[in-house]
């Protein structure tokens, strides 16, 4: 029994995309199959780098991993890189034999990709979903450019989902937006999770006590793009912090550059290029405001961010700009959080004044999303798959 698992982004890349694929290999591992991953060597920030071999066999597993052109996470950038990980995924799987494929993605070719292999090769198709691409670019693209390219992603879409044997879904807020669409699907909600090293996050119990008097020290780690919007919100509310807060920005992506000008003149801001899982934690730990933003557009109403799960589990305080599905998961799942419009300074002022400044614990939440449940789960859902198509 052999998996063909594509994924654009896997360790040691810094990604949501990366972390989750990870783990879930790590857990269909133990079943009696074949799992040949094809993704990328790192290549999620031009300014992070990463040792990786391109080709690794360690037991049941195979890893090949594509050479991209460098690239600043411009739309261009990503169809060239794309285009180079179409044709070496076509290369390697030409002469393979699966008995299914599974794709993960967030903006629709990789999951694209998969259907085009599992048509050729007669096999099933399991689809993770981690965003509504169609739905997201409609919202960043402007309406000319949306009356050109819509119909052609929307064939795309339908091309893709329509093959789909069974689809997981990150976020129950995409829910409506695919049973309209394909409603003879079979669908499941597998969410992001929090990871090992976060679950045994431990500072509640070592960290001295907080100066009051000192400046908060309000920390954001992610990406840096048009869909967080920080070149929105941070310059504004830093300005109303002068004197109360500091905040430290780590990551890069498409508003880099934006952010750094717009900020240029504020001496509470500070922005670091990324880093690794370890040295990230340790930011954390120093860290008193976790803040957390998405872009005010519609179709961000429908995401559940993979980085919420990472800053509840430390237990710190968190300072949420969303709206939609992710303010209503925050306000019923999560302690201690300030959620606040999206680019609202004013809001996001008040609730951060409103916050206890203190850790929480929240150990009910770090069980109930346990990356390594969910993954184990989810595990299991690609195996009985993957059996079914055998019989």
């Amino acid at each position: 029994m052999k998996i063909l698992f594509l994924s654009f982004y896997y360790t040691p890349d810094l990604s949501a995309g990366s972390f989750r694929s990870t783990a879930l290999v790590d857990k269909l591992k133990a079943y009696d199959c074949e799992i040949e991953v094809i993704t990328t060597l790192p290549n999620r920030y031009s300014s992070y780098e990463a040792e990786a071999q391109s080709f690794e066999k360690i037991d049941n597993v195979t890893i090949h991993r594509v050479k991209l052109p460098s690239h600043n996470s411009g739309m261009f950038d990503q169809i060239k890189a794309f285009y180079k990980y179409q044709r070496e995924v076509n290369r390697i799987v030409r002469n393979g034999n699966y008995d299914l494929v599974y794709a993960t993605s967030s903006r629709l070719f990789t999951a694209m990709l998969g259907s085009q292999i599992s048509r050729k090769k007669d096999i099933p198709l399991y689809l993770d979903i981690r965003d509504i691409f169609v739905d997201t670019i409609g919202d960043i693209f402007s309406k000319k450019m949306m009356f050109l390219f819509r119909p052609v992603f929307s064939a795309l879409e339908k091309y893709t989902f329509g093959r789909a044997h069974k689809i997981n879904l990150v976020s129950k807020g995409f829910n409506d937006y695919f049973i309209s669409r394909f409603p003879n699907v079979d669908y499941s909600f597998y969410t992001n999770g929090i990871d090992s090293s976060f679950q045994s996050f431990t500072s509640i119990h070592t960290e001295p006590e907080r100066n009051k008097k000192a400046k908060i020290r309000i920390l954001y780690a992610g990406n840096i793009g048009e869909g967080q919007g920080l070149h929105k919100i941070i310059p504004k509310l830093a300005q109303k912090l002068t004197d109360q807060a500091e905040i430290r920005v780590i990551g890069a992506g498409g508003r880099l550059t934006q952010l750094s000008e717009l900020v240029n003149n504020l001496n509470n801001v500070e922005i670091c290029k990324p880093i690794d899982r370890e040295s990230l934690i340790e930011e954390y730990q120093q860290a008193d405001v976790l803040f957390l933003h998405l872009n005010d557009l519609p179709a961000f109403k429908k995401v559940l961010p993979s980085k919420l799960f990472e800053y509840a589990a430390t237990g710190k305080p968190m300072l949420a700009g969303v709206s939609g599905y992710a303010a209503e998961f925050l306000k019923s799942e999560v302690e201690n959080v300030g959620v606040f419009d999206p680019t609202d300074s004013e809001m996001a002022y008040e609730k951060l004044l409103s916050l206890s400044l203190c850790q929480v614990d929240r150990e009910n939440f770090k069980t109930k999303y346990s990356r390594e449940v969910i993954m184990k789960e989810m595990a299991q859902s690609i195996f009985a798959l993957t059996s079914r198509s055998r019989k």
